[in-house]
């Protein structure tokens, strides 16, 4: 685990760095970035000579070291799947952002709104905006949002990395990271889990034979590559780093290394500096919440059923984390004044929109055969930790499953974002916390035959929505116009980078792509972030459309520079534009024009003067 440790390390230091050294110098700078870059690398490079290699009996099994004598069967399983896996990455990232012709595109239409606001995210961050700064799509608040990947892709773009390169390589090397720390938290059939989960609409691929994403419409459980990884940048850093935390863990406390004084055994050597423990946790809500509430939970449960010693260590490092925790979930909430999301919803999102149906049909459509089998492990462990009669400290097992149906049954019980489906965010983390302990425990002890028909119940389906997603998009889908976003980019760079805008709201504006702010953006971004923006909006209508208070509007909303483009004029089309006569233009182009509103418009000499 050397290289995974220092990799994210690096990125941890790196990050967390910019954001204390952009807080005292009001801003990101290329010194800044070049200095945090190079605090990561130094302390990536101490945490691999300091990081532990620890494969345990434990973790052998459950990675199938131990699972089968035959070698080059295993390895054949493990290229297959490393192949797959290989291909949806460089499908995935290569193509995340790139040019064709005058058009920039994504290679997913679910990045169509996802990809434009982190751009609009980094491109601010690198702009040198304050820390913690300004929200850019919300007029009245700050940031609500885990930015952590996004401003380590702005010191790589202040670095000299431009943007699509940045985007991609930290899409590459995310997924290698987290392909890796799969395999070593529990080995091929959990990448494979992760890679192909799904439930039973896949199968219509038979009926149909049309190789298309069936997990893509009305279905809750989606392909976690497609819809979370290259959706969800956050995840590039937080899957990697859970798993890494889990995989210690697991080596630490539920493992007995022999000794001649104890037969049972004695606690196993950390794998993981405590240092770089107590850094990856603590600063996890920069990054992720969702992955921080999960590794939240699982730390409590450990403590719970513990003995003194792992109590105490786990005591002291949460209670070490307690503060930097605090504080960046007290950053990222617009300093605790977002208003609380957790709200009773049972079901998760069986009643919600296209998603719902019946009770059964929803759980089995879903999720297959694999709640089933869950549920039979579940009752095998406890079976056998009563015959042991040692519930958890010689039962990996059920330690990991249990905090695993906990954040299960919490995802499907209570609301934890605006849209129910974003619990899906912690019911990953359940998911992948069982897949390790569903082989080694359950299924590796069947015949064969046996074996091979439950990994193709369990992964048919998400094969063929996988590959199916991956056929569907290969021209990809427009977010910009090359030419006009250069040319706003041109018209801003001069301008004050704390300066609002008021401009249409929607996903991929020019001047949100130049990582500039807006009075509103897209509405679907601001709902997900919990606003209630409609008092908002209808200010900044009243101003587009030139009614006769506008300037008081614009003064109320904060807005210094006004935008008038493509998009103002389809959407504001009945606009009186009073703008035009008083407020000085300040720049125009093919794409549109830009005018202060806060300086008046000097009036023409009188004809003789």
């Amino acid at each position: 685990m050397k290289a995974l440790s220092t990799g994210v390390t690096c990125v941890n230091v790196a990050t967390v760095s910019a954001v204390l050294f952009g807080m005292a110098a009001g801003g990101l700078h290329t010194w800044i970035a070049l200095l945090c870059l190079m605090l990561g690398l130094a302390a990536g490079a101490v945490a691999w000579f300091q990081t532990c290699e620890a494969e345990s009996a434990t973790a052998a099994v459950a990675s199938g070291i131990a699972g089968s004598p035959r070698r080059s069967y295993r390895c054949t399983w493990f290229w297959l799947v490393a192949a797959c896996f290989a291909f949806f990455a460089f499908r995935s990232f290569c193509w995340l952002l790139f040019a064709d012709g005058n058009q920039l595109k994504v290679q997913s239409p679910n990045n169509l709104g996802d990809l434009s606001l982190h751009i609009a995210y980094i491109k601010s961050f690198a702009n040198g905006v304050g820390i913690w700064p300004e929200n850019p799509i919300h007029v009245f608040s700050r940031l609500r949002y885990p930015a952590g990947t996004d401003i380590f892709n702005a010191l790589l773009l202040l670095g000299g990395l431009d943007l699509t390169r940045g985007l991609i390589w930290a899409g590459l090397l995310g997924s290698l990271a987290t392909f890796y720390a799969l395999y070593r938290w529990g080995g091929v059939f959990t990448v494979a889990g992760f890679l192909f989960n799904g439930g039973l609409t896949g199968f219509q691929f038979f009926e149909s034979l049309k190789l298309i994403d069936y997990q893509d419409k009305a279905v809750a459980w989606k392909s976690l590559p497609i819809s979370m990884l290259v959706t969800q940048r956050g995840l590039l850093y937080a899957l990697p780093v859970g798993l890494l935390l889990l995989y210690h863990w697991r080596a630490r406390y539920f493992v007995s290394v022999p000794n001649e004084n104890n037969s049972r055994g004695t606690q196993a050597p950390p794998t993981l500096p405590f240092w770089v423990e107590l850094t990856l946790y603590a600063t996890m809500p920069l990054f992720h919440m969702h992955t921080f509430m999960a590794l939240s939970i699982v730390a409590a449960f450990f403590f719970l059923i513990g003995d003194r010693v792992m109590r105490k260590q786990l005591a002291i490092l949460v209670g070490l984390a307690l503060l930097p925790a605090s504080f960046f979930v007290w950053s990222i909430t617009d300093h605790f004044q977002a208003r609380s999301l957790l709200a009773w919803q049972p079901g998760w999102v069986q009643t919600t929109g296209d998603f719902a149906s019946p009770f059964l049909k929803f759980w089995l459509w879903n999720f297959g055969f694999f709640l089933p089998l869950v549920l039979a492990l579940i009752g095998l462990c406890i079976w056998q930790a009563r015959r042991s009669n040692n519930w958890f400290r010689a039962q990996p097992a059920l330690a990991f499953t249990t905090p695993a149906a906990v954040i299960f049954l919490f995802a499907c019980l209570v609301k934890t974002a605006p849209w129910e489906w974003d619990n899906i965010k912690l019911i990953i983390w359940a998911y992948l916390m069982v897949l390790p302990f569903l082989w080694s425990d359950l299924i590796a002890r069947w015949q064969t035959p046996v074996r091979v028909a439950v990994c193709i119940a369990l992964f048919t389906s998400g094969f063929v929505s996988l590959f199916g997603s991956l056929a569907e998009n290969q021209t990809g889908h427009g977010i910009a116009d090359r030419a006009e976003l250069d040319g706003v980019g041109s018209a801003v760079r001069k301008l004050p980078v704390e300066a609002r805008f008021a401009a249409y709201p929607t996903y991929n504006h020019p001047l949100l792509l130049n990582g500039r702010k807006v009075v509103l953006g897209y509405p679907g971004h601001l709902w997900t972030q919990g606003f209630d923006y409609a008092p908002v909006e209808k200010k900044l209508n009243a101003l587009m459309q030139g009614a006769p208070d506008w300037r008081e509007q614009a003064r109320s909303l904060g807005v210094r520079y006004l935008f008038w483009g493509r998009e103002e004029k389809a959407n504001y089309a009945t606009s009186r534009h009073p703008w035009e006569l008083e407020a000085p233009l300040i720049a125009t182009g093919g794409w549109g024009a830009i005018y202060d509103l806060e300086v008046p418009r000097l009036a023409p000499p009188a004809v003789g003067q």
